[in-house]
């Protein structure tokens, strides 16, 4: 287990209804707390996609992101969503490139959407959860 990380999971990937914008909840495993973090529609596309596992003709973006790291035979260990500055969310996908430990930054909605494909946990700073989680 990381320290100072709680695991989350994907609870919902919706439509906030007052500002007619797509929102994911990642919620605590441990608790009843959830963070919401407000994403573009064609990443919220790609997420409910590989949660609903549709089938396109053509690979997205992140089919294409999961399809390079098993060419070069790296996993996704983890994704941690990290901290919020100016009302903009930061992520980091944790990698292991044949036993070699990457970090690569992220935005969230790219790193959740890998992580929906790659069926790989979920993390949140607990600081971040603590700042902007609600119940």
């Amino acid at each position: 287990m990381l320290l100072d990380v709680l695991e989350v999971r994907l609870s919902a990937v919706q439509v906030d209804l007052q500002s007619n914008n797509p929102v994911i909840l990642l919620q605590e495993k441990d608790g009843g707390r959830s963070l919401p973090i407000f994403i573009g529609a064609p990443e919220a596309t790609a997420i409910a996609f590989a949660l609903q596992q549709v089938a396109v003709p053509r690979p997205m973006t992140h089919d294409l992101m999961k399809e390079l790291l098993d060419a070069l035979g790296a996993t996704v260990v983890r994704v941690v969503v990290t901290e919020v500055r100016h009302d903009t969310y930061y992520a980091e996908i944790h990698l292991d490139a044949g036993g070699r430990a990457v970090r690569v930054s992220s935005r969230p909605s790219d790193a959740v959407a890998l992580a929906a494909r790659t069926h790989s946990p979920l993390f949140v700073e607990d600081e971040l959860m603590e700042l902007a989680g609600v119940v």
